[in-house]
């Protein structure tokens, strides 16, 4: 396992989640999204020496991670920027407790399209250095 390359892949989710804390990803966010997933695969591919699914899967539960601690963590912020997100959420229930459950839900399921991703990558891109 390449473990630099997955710290360093999962860094883009730190940069979505501050973006989203400004509300600056709004309506292209799942665009800006697949373009990411699409360099993750590209990078899982050239860098990896194998594994290349569980690379992508890796990486996007690291982002769930990042993601979830920064929402929660400036959550005043990210519903100031973000208002469609608090009419999501079931009444009664914390919106940070839901984000917690959640964040991990939803980074096991992206990554398992990552690691798709990834992998039909490596079936295309010859490994480098």
């Amino acid at each position: 396992m390449n473990w630099k390359l997955i710290f360093a892949l999962s860094l883009f989710g730190v940069a979505m989640a501050v973006a989203s804390l400004f509300g600056l990803t709004g309506r292209a966010e799942p665009l800006l999204w697949l373009v990411i997933f699409i360099i993750y695969a590209w990078l899982i591919a050239k860098y990896a020496s194998g594994k290349y699914f569980l690379h992508g899967l890796l990486v996007s539960v690291l982002n769930s991670i990042w993601i979830t601690a920064i929402h929660t963590g400036f959550f005043s912020r990210y519903v100031l920027n973000n208002p469609e997100m608090v009419r999501g959420f079931p009444p009664g229930m914390n919106p940070r407790v839901l984000m917690i459950l959640v964040g991990p839900i939803v980074g096991v399921l992206f990554g398992l399209l990552a690691g798709l991703f990834a992998w039909i990558a490596s079936k295309i891109i010859k490994p480098g250095v």
